[in-house]
Parts: C-alpha cells; sequence; structure tokens
C-alpha cells in the first residue's frame, strides 16, 4: 500500500470527528446564516495567512536528504500567495469589515492550530506540517464547493462572495494529486509517522475552528440537534 494510501487510512477517524462538526453537518443540509460564514471567512484570514510562512519555514527547516522537496516547496508557496486577500475580498462582497478583520484577532482554536503547525516545524519533524497540508486541501476538496453552493442561493449572496471556497476547491483538486506523489516518496518510517502524527492532530485542531464558529438559528424543524452550517 503506497504511504499516501496509508495517510488516509490512517487518519479516516480523525478526519471524521471533523465533518461531525455540527455546523459542517448543518451546512451539508442546508442549514446557513450570514454571520456563520462571515465567521467561517474570518477565521479562515487568520490561517491561511500564515500559509506562506508556514510553507517558507518548512523548506527553510528540511534536512539535507529531502532537498527534492525545495522545488514543490516553491510551487506551493506561489500557488499559495495572496489567497488571503481573496478572502478579504469575500468578506466585502458579503457585506463584512475585512479591515477590522485583516487587524483583528482570531479565535483560540484557529491561533492554537497556527501554533501548532510553527511548533510542528520548529521544535518537531517539518515534515510533519505535511500532516496539515492534507487536512486542509482533503477538506477543500470534499467540501468547498458543496458548501459555497449549499451557502450561496439561501443567503443570495453573490458569486464575488465565494473565491475562497470555489477557487480552493477546485485547486484543491489538483493539489491532492501532486501531494500524493509527494507523500509516496516519503519512506522513512519516523517521517511516515511524523505525517501521520500532524494529520491526526490537524484534523482535531482544524474540527475545533469549526466548532467555535456560531451557529446559525433555525425553526427546530429544520435543524437537526446541535447542528449548524459551515461558515
Amino acid at each position: 500500500m503506497s504511504f499516501f494510501a496509508q495517510l488516509q487510512q490512517q487518519t479516516e477517524l480523525a478526519r471524521m470527528g471533523l465533518l461531525s462538526a455540527p455546523i459542517i453537518q448543518g451546512c451539508l443540509q442546508g442549514v446557513v446564516s450570514l454571520p456563520s460564514y462571515q465567521a467561517f471567512l474570518r477565521e479562515a484570514y487568520h490561517h491561511v495567512s500564515h500559509t506562506v510562512p508556514l510553507l517558507q519555514a518548512c523548506k527553510a527547516a528540511l534536512p539535507p536528504h529531502h532537498a527534492w522537496l525545495n522545488d514543490a516547496m516553491d510551487e506551493y508557496v506561489e500557488e499559495e500567495r495572496g489567497h488571503d486577500e481573496w478572502i478579504l475580498d469575500d468578506i466585502r462582497a458579503c457585506g463584512g469589515d475585512a479591515e477590522a478583520v485583516r487587524h483583528g484577532q482570531p479565535a483560540h482554536a484557529t491561533e492554537v492550530m497556527v501554533a501548532y503547525a510553527y511548533d510542528t516545524i520548529a521544535r518537531r519533524n517539518p515534515l510533519g506540517f505535511f500532516g496539515m497540508v492534507h487536512v486542509l486541501e482533503g477538506t477543500s476538496v470534499s467540501l468547498a464547493l458543496l458548501a459555497a453552493d449549499q451557502i450561496q442561493k439561501p443567503l443570495n449572496l453573490p458569486d464575488a462572495a465565494f473565491s475562497y471556497l470555489r477557487s480552493h476547491g477546485t485547486l484543491d483538486q489538483e493539489h491532492t494529486a501532486h501531494f500524493a506523489l509527494l507523500m509516496d516518496r516519503i519512506d522513512d518510517p519516523q517521517d511516515q509517522a511524523a505525517i501521520v502524527h500532524g494529520a491526526r492532530a490537524f484534523f482535531r485542531l482544524y474540527g475545533d475552528v469549526f466548532r467555535g464558529l456560531p451557529l446559525p438559528q433555525a425553526p427546530a424543524e429544520a435543524m437537526p440537534e446541535r447542528a449548524g452550517a459551515l461558515a
């Protein structure tokens, strides 16, 4: 079995834990609200704004025998650059205060997830950061486009409010195939274990971000107990 397949298999339980977040389950059932979506965008900005610095830090921390990853890291940096600004544009398009978000603070769960990513690179095995890549891109592929459709219609929001979700849903489908090829070249058991450990942790941490978002208010018959919408 390829390492990427092992990674998926060994982190499936953690992935299901993230997907069980009430706000995600609610979104899949069409229970959405503007405050929830705006809150999601706010937290997305505060972790996506660290994507390029994290990629650069990971590249700098790679040991010499992993120099073959340098080109891939550079490609990731170029593809991810500016995506935080897309999120701010989405916030403006749905009536939010983008500058307040830019200069504001993340929720605790988001701050902890970002801090764990930096700590993984600096204190543990930098390849563990690929666990975060796996979680964020995999979640985007499975949910982003569907969530955008579920949110846009009932809230009557313009296409301009979904550049982040829709672009990432499409881009990350391409990234996932490339990521799988990279992972299948990781053959050291310690590196593999670090990536699996990181992915499990980031599924939990990213799930906490979703669990911290405000649930939309909806009639009881339309909304299952403790369910909400993907912000």
